[in-house]
Protein backbone atom coordinates (compact mmCIF):
# COMPACT_ATOMS: atom_id res chain seq x y z
CA UNK A 1 0.00 0.00 0.00
CA UNK A 2 2.79 2.42 0.89
CA UNK A 3 4.45 1.60 -2.42
CA UNK A 4 1.22 2.40 -4.32
CA UNK A 5 0.77 5.62 -2.33
CA UNK A 6 4.35 6.56 -3.24
CA UNK A 7 3.65 6.02 -6.92
CA UNK A 8 0.52 8.15 -6.70
CA UNK A 9 2.45 10.93 -4.97
CA UNK A 10 5.15 10.82 -7.61
CA UNK A 11 2.53 10.99 -10.32
CA UNK A 12 0.95 14.04 -8.68
CA UNK A 13 4.32 15.78 -8.46
CA UNK A 14 5.04 14.99 -12.11
CA UNK A 15 1.62 16.31 -13.05
CA UNK A 16 2.35 19.59 -11.32
CA UNK A 17 5.39 20.25 -13.56
CA UNK A 18 4.58 22.40 -16.60
CA UNK A 19 4.10 20.17 -19.63
CA UNK A 20 6.88 21.79 -21.70
CA UNK A 21 9.49 21.38 -18.95
CA UNK A 22 8.43 17.78 -18.29
CA UNK A 23 8.80 16.45 -21.82
CA UNK A 24 11.03 18.87 -23.73
CA UNK A 25 12.77 17.70 -25.79
CA UNK A 26 11.32 14.32 -26.66
CA UNK A 27 12.35 14.28 -30.34
CA UNK A 28 14.74 16.00 -32.74
CA UNK A 29 15.17 19.77 -32.53
CA UNK A 30 16.06 21.82 -35.61
CA UNK A 31 18.39 24.80 -35.21
CA UNK A 32 17.86 26.95 -38.27
CA UNK A 33 20.87 28.87 -39.55
CA UNK A 34 19.61 31.31 -42.22
CA UNK A 35 22.92 31.19 -44.12
CA UNK A 36 24.90 28.59 -46.08
CA UNK A 37 27.05 26.05 -44.27
CA UNK A 38 30.63 26.96 -43.48
CA UNK A 39 30.28 30.52 -42.23
CA UNK A 40 30.74 31.96 -38.76
CA UNK A 41 27.06 31.54 -37.77
CA UNK A 42 27.14 27.93 -38.93
CA UNK A 43 30.32 27.32 -36.90
CA UNK A 44 28.74 28.53 -33.67
CA UNK A 45 25.51 26.62 -34.36
CA UNK A 46 27.31 23.31 -34.87
CA UNK A 47 29.18 23.63 -31.58
CA UNK A 48 25.90 24.33 -29.76
CA UNK A 49 24.00 21.54 -31.56
CA UNK A 50 26.57 18.92 -30.61
CA UNK A 51 26.63 19.95 -26.97
CA UNK A 52 22.85 20.26 -26.63
CA UNK A 53 22.57 16.72 -28.02
CA UNK A 54 25.08 15.45 -25.44
CA UNK A 55 23.27 17.19 -22.58
CA UNK A 56 19.62 16.65 -23.47
CA UNK A 57 19.74 13.27 -25.20
CA UNK A 58 17.95 14.30 -28.39
CA UNK A 59 19.44 15.23 -31.75
CA UNK A 60 19.82 18.96 -32.39
CA UNK A 61 20.12 19.30 -36.17
CA UNK A 62 21.58 22.36 -37.86
CA UNK A 63 19.36 23.25 -40.80
CA UNK A 64 20.86 25.76 -43.24
CA UNK A 65 18.02 27.75 -44.81
CA UNK A 66 19.86 30.35 -46.85
CA UNK A 67 18.29 32.94 -49.10
CA UNK A 68 17.40 36.60 -49.01
CA UNK A 69 19.44 39.50 -47.72
CA UNK A 70 20.11 39.27 -44.01
CA UNK A 71 18.86 35.69 -43.75
CA UNK A 72 15.23 36.68 -44.26
CA UNK A 73 14.13 33.32 -45.73
CA UNK A 74 15.38 31.24 -42.81
CA UNK A 75 14.23 33.73 -40.18
CA UNK A 76 10.75 33.88 -41.71
CA UNK A 77 10.52 30.08 -41.50
CA UNK A 78 11.31 30.24 -37.78
CA UNK A 79 8.89 33.13 -37.19
CA UNK A 80 6.07 31.01 -38.65
CA UNK A 81 7.03 27.80 -36.82
CA UNK A 82 4.98 26.42 -33.88
CA UNK A 83 6.25 27.81 -30.54
CA UNK A 84 7.07 24.43 -29.06
CA UNK A 85 10.88 24.59 -28.96
CA UNK A 86 11.48 22.17 -31.81
CA UNK A 87 12.39 24.89 -34.31
CA UNK A 88 14.99 27.36 -33.06
CA UNK A 89 17.21 29.88 -34.80
CA UNK A 90 20.85 30.68 -34.28
CA UNK A 91 21.92 33.74 -36.19
CA UNK A 92 24.08 36.83 -36.05
CA UNK A 93 23.56 40.51 -35.40
CA UNK A 94 22.48 41.11 -39.01
CA UNK A 95 19.09 39.67 -37.95
CA UNK A 96 18.26 42.92 -36.14
CA UNK A 97 19.92 45.14 -38.77
CA UNK A 98 17.71 44.00 -41.67
CA UNK A 99 14.62 46.07 -40.74
CA UNK A 100 16.68 49.25 -41.18
CA UNK A 101 17.79 48.19 -44.64
CA UNK A 102 14.83 46.38 -46.19
CA UNK A 103 11.71 48.17 -47.38
CA UNK A 104 9.58 45.07 -46.87
CA UNK A 105 9.91 42.60 -44.00
CA UNK A 106 7.69 39.50 -43.62
CA UNK A 107 8.15 39.54 -39.83
CA UNK A 108 9.04 41.83 -36.93
CA UNK A 109 12.57 41.03 -35.70
CA UNK A 110 11.59 41.76 -32.09
CA UNK A 111 7.89 40.91 -31.74
CA UNK A 112 7.88 37.71 -33.79
CA UNK A 113 10.76 35.98 -31.98
CA UNK A 114 11.55 34.90 -28.43
CA UNK A 115 15.12 35.73 -27.39
CA UNK A 116 16.74 32.86 -25.49
CA UNK A 117 20.33 33.90 -24.92
CA UNK A 118 23.36 35.71 -26.30
CA UNK A 119 25.73 32.85 -27.16
CA UNK A 120 28.95 34.57 -28.22
CA UNK A 121 30.53 37.69 -29.64
CA UNK A 122 33.37 37.97 -32.09
CA UNK A 123 35.52 40.76 -33.44
CA UNK A 124 36.03 41.34 -37.14
CA UNK A 125 39.40 41.42 -38.86
CA UNK A 126 40.00 44.53 -40.96
CA UNK A 127 42.09 43.33 -43.89
CA UNK A 128 43.52 44.54 -47.17
CA UNK A 129 45.14 43.04 -50.24
CA UNK A 130 48.76 41.87 -49.86
CA UNK A 131 49.88 44.38 -52.49
CA UNK A 132 49.04 47.38 -50.31
CA UNK A 133 52.26 48.71 -48.78
CA UNK A 134 50.71 50.03 -45.56
CA UNK A 135 51.61 47.83 -42.60
CA UNK A 136 48.93 49.12 -40.24
CA UNK A 137 45.47 50.66 -40.38
CA UNK A 138 46.64 54.20 -39.60
CA UNK A 139 49.07 54.20 -42.53
CA UNK A 140 46.47 52.58 -44.77
CA UNK A 141 43.99 55.40 -44.21
CA UNK A 142 46.77 57.95 -44.75
CA UNK A 143 47.34 56.38 -48.19
CA UNK A 144 43.62 56.46 -48.95
CA UNK A 145 43.45 60.17 -48.15
CA UNK A 146 46.29 60.88 -50.60
CA UNK A 147 44.82 58.89 -53.50
CA UNK A 148 41.16 58.11 -52.72
CA UNK A 149 40.30 57.12 -56.29
CA UNK A 150 42.63 54.11 -56.06
CA UNK A 151 40.69 52.44 -53.25
CA UNK A 152 37.43 50.52 -53.04
CA UNK A 153 36.07 48.85 -49.90
CA UNK A 154 33.82 45.79 -49.72
CA UNK A 155 31.31 43.91 -47.60
CA UNK A 156 30.12 40.31 -47.77
CA UNK A 157 26.50 41.49 -47.96
CA UNK A 158 24.49 44.68 -47.75
CA UNK A 159 23.88 45.51 -44.08
CA UNK A 160 26.16 42.83 -42.64
CA UNK A 161 28.15 43.57 -39.49
CA UNK A 162 31.21 44.01 -41.71
CA UNK A 163 29.35 46.63 -43.75
CA UNK A 164 28.48 48.70 -40.69
CA UNK A 165 32.01 48.29 -39.30
CA UNK A 166 33.45 49.62 -42.57
CA UNK A 167 31.05 52.57 -42.50
CA UNK A 168 32.05 53.33 -38.92
CA UNK A 169 35.73 53.13 -39.86
CA UNK A 170 35.13 55.50 -42.79
CA UNK A 171 33.43 57.97 -40.49
CA UNK A 172 36.23 57.83 -37.91
CA UNK A 173 38.90 58.15 -40.61
CA UNK A 174 37.14 61.05 -42.30
CA UNK A 175 36.99 59.44 -45.73
CA UNK A 176 34.19 58.74 -48.22
CA UNK A 177 35.04 55.62 -50.19
CA UNK A 178 32.80 53.41 -52.30
CA UNK A 179 31.68 50.18 -50.57
CA UNK A 180 30.71 47.26 -52.83
CA UNK A 181 28.23 44.71 -51.44
CA UNK A 182 28.95 41.11 -52.47
CA UNK A 183 26.76 38.03 -52.22
CA UNK A 184 28.77 36.23 -49.58
CA UNK A 185 32.20 36.26 -47.99
CA UNK A 186 33.69 33.87 -50.57
CA UNK A 187 33.58 36.16 -53.62
CA UNK A 188 34.44 39.20 -51.49
CA UNK A 189 37.58 37.59 -50.09
CA UNK A 190 38.55 36.33 -53.54
CA UNK A 191 38.54 39.92 -54.78
CA UNK A 192 40.55 41.10 -51.76
CA UNK A 193 43.18 38.48 -52.49
CA UNK A 194 43.38 39.55 -56.14
CA UNK A 195 43.45 43.26 -55.32
CA UNK A 196 40.09 44.13 -56.88
CA UNK A 197 39.03 45.70 -53.55
CA UNK A 198 41.30 47.06 -50.86
CA UNK A 199 39.53 46.87 -47.48
CA UNK A 200 37.11 44.49 -45.78
CA UNK A 201 35.92 43.77 -42.24
CA UNK A 202 35.09 40.10 -41.88
CA UNK A 203 34.69 37.47 -39.10
CA UNK A 204 37.85 35.75 -37.97
CA UNK A 205 36.55 32.30 -38.97
CA UNK A 206 36.80 33.11 -42.68
CA UNK A 207 39.54 35.78 -42.69
CA UNK A 208 42.14 34.57 -40.19
CA UNK A 209 43.30 31.49 -42.15
CA UNK A 210 43.80 33.69 -45.22
CA UNK A 211 45.71 36.27 -43.21
CA UNK A 212 47.92 33.63 -41.61
CA UNK A 213 48.75 32.17 -45.03
CA UNK A 214 49.58 35.59 -46.46
CA UNK A 215 46.71 35.65 -48.96
CA UNK A 216 45.31 38.80 -47.35
CA UNK A 217 46.94 41.30 -45.00
CA UNK A 218 45.32 41.72 -41.58
CA UNK A 219 45.56 45.31 -40.34
CA UNK A 220 43.48 45.30 -37.15
CA UNK A 221 40.76 43.60 -35.11
CA UNK A 222 37.64 45.50 -34.08
CA UNK A 223 37.54 44.41 -30.43
CA UNK A 224 38.93 46.60 -27.65
CA UNK A 225 41.46 43.91 -26.73
CA UNK A 226 43.67 41.75 -28.93
CA UNK A 227 42.34 38.25 -29.44
CA UNK A 228 44.02 35.08 -28.19
CA UNK A 229 43.74 33.38 -31.58
CA UNK A 230 45.82 36.11 -33.26
CA UNK A 231 47.63 38.21 -30.63
CA UNK A 232 49.93 39.65 -33.28
CA UNK A 233 47.08 41.65 -34.88
CA UNK A 234 46.62 45.07 -33.20
CA UNK A 235 43.22 46.53 -32.40
CA UNK A 236 41.63 49.40 -34.30
CA UNK A 237 41.84 51.33 -31.04
CA UNK A 238 45.61 50.86 -31.03
CA UNK A 239 45.74 52.01 -34.64
CA UNK A 240 44.76 55.62 -34.10
CA UNK A 241 41.03 55.32 -33.32
CA UNK A 242 40.97 55.21 -29.53
CA UNK A 243 37.97 53.42 -28.05
CA UNK A 244 36.79 51.93 -31.35
CA UNK A 245 34.83 48.71 -30.82
CA UNK A 246 32.51 46.79 -33.11
CA UNK A 247 31.72 43.10 -32.71
CA UNK A 248 29.52 40.66 -34.50
CA UNK A 249 27.35 38.64 -32.13
CA UNK A 250 25.46 35.37 -32.18
CA UNK A 251 22.21 34.57 -30.40
CA UNK A 252 19.63 31.83 -29.99
CA UNK A 253 15.96 32.60 -30.64
CA UNK A 254 12.69 30.74 -30.83
CA UNK A 255 9.37 31.73 -32.42
CA UNK A 256 7.08 34.21 -30.67
CA UNK A 257 5.22 32.66 -27.73
CA UNK A 258 7.83 30.08 -26.78
CA UNK A 259 6.83 28.87 -23.28
CA UNK A 260 8.84 30.34 -20.42
CA UNK A 261 9.83 26.92 -19.06
CA UNK A 262 11.35 25.87 -22.40
CA UNK A 263 13.14 29.23 -22.71
CA UNK A 264 14.56 28.81 -19.21
CA UNK A 265 15.69 25.25 -19.91
CA UNK A 266 17.43 26.18 -23.16
CA UNK A 267 19.04 29.30 -21.69
CA UNK A 268 20.45 27.34 -18.76
CA UNK A 269 21.90 24.75 -21.13
CA UNK A 270 23.48 27.40 -23.37
CA UNK A 271 25.06 29.13 -20.37
CA UNK A 272 26.47 25.83 -19.11
CA UNK A 273 27.75 24.81 -22.54
CA UNK A 274 29.73 27.99 -23.23
CA UNK A 275 31.36 27.67 -19.80
CA UNK A 276 32.81 24.24 -20.67
CA UNK A 277 36.61 24.41 -21.15
CA UNK A 278 36.59 22.58 -24.49
CA UNK A 279 33.87 24.88 -25.85
CA UNK A 280 35.82 27.94 -24.74
CA UNK A 281 38.86 26.57 -26.53
CA UNK A 282 36.97 25.76 -29.73
CA UNK A 283 35.32 29.18 -29.78
CA UNK A 284 38.63 30.92 -29.12
CA UNK A 285 40.17 29.15 -32.13
CA UNK A 286 37.27 30.44 -34.24
CA UNK A 287 37.74 33.94 -32.82
CA UNK A 288 34.62 33.98 -30.63
CA UNK A 289 34.17 35.10 -27.05
CA UNK A 290 31.57 32.87 -25.30
CA UNK A 291 28.87 34.74 -23.36
CA UNK A 292 25.87 32.58 -22.38
CA UNK A 293 23.77 35.49 -21.13
CA UNK A 294 20.42 35.47 -19.38
CA UNK A 295 17.32 35.98 -21.50
CA UNK A 296 16.62 39.39 -19.97
CA UNK A 297 20.18 40.54 -20.69
CA UNK A 298 19.87 39.38 -24.29
CA UNK A 299 16.60 41.26 -24.82
CA UNK A 300 18.17 44.48 -23.48
CA UNK A 301 21.32 43.87 -25.55
CA UNK A 302 19.20 43.60 -28.70
CA UNK A 303 17.52 46.95 -27.95
CA UNK A 304 20.87 48.65 -27.34
CA UNK A 305 22.47 47.19 -30.46
CA UNK A 306 19.54 48.19 -32.65
CA UNK A 307 19.86 51.78 -31.42
CA UNK A 308 23.59 51.72 -32.27
CA UNK A 309 23.00 50.27 -35.74
CA UNK A 310 20.27 52.80 -36.48
CA UNK A 311 22.71 55.65 -35.78
CA UNK A 312 25.47 54.18 -37.96
CA UNK A 313 23.04 53.64 -40.84
CA UNK A 314 21.61 57.14 -40.46
CA UNK A 315 25.04 58.80 -40.24
CA UNK A 316 26.31 56.86 -43.28
CA UNK A 317 23.13 57.66 -45.22
CA UNK A 318 22.64 53.99 -46.10
CA UNK A 319 19.31 53.60 -47.86
CA UNK A 320 16.97 50.61 -47.66
CA UNK A 321 16.99 48.35 -50.70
Amino acid sequence: MKFVQGLLAAALVAGSVPAGAQIFPNHNVNIVVPYPAGGSVDGVARIMAQKLHERLGQSFIVENRAGGAGGIVGANYVAKAPPDGYVLMLTASIHVITPFLSKSMPYDVVKDFTPIGLVATGPLIVSTTPGVTAGNLKDFFAQVRKEPAKYTFATSSFGAAGHLAIELLKREAGIDTLVIAYKGAGPMLTDVMSGQVQLVADPMLSSLPLAQSGKIKALAVTSLKRVAAAPEIPTVSESGMAGFEFVSWYGLWGPKGLPADIVAKLQAQVAAIVAEPDVKERMSILGFEPVGSTTDYFAKYIDDEMAKYAKIIRDANIKAE
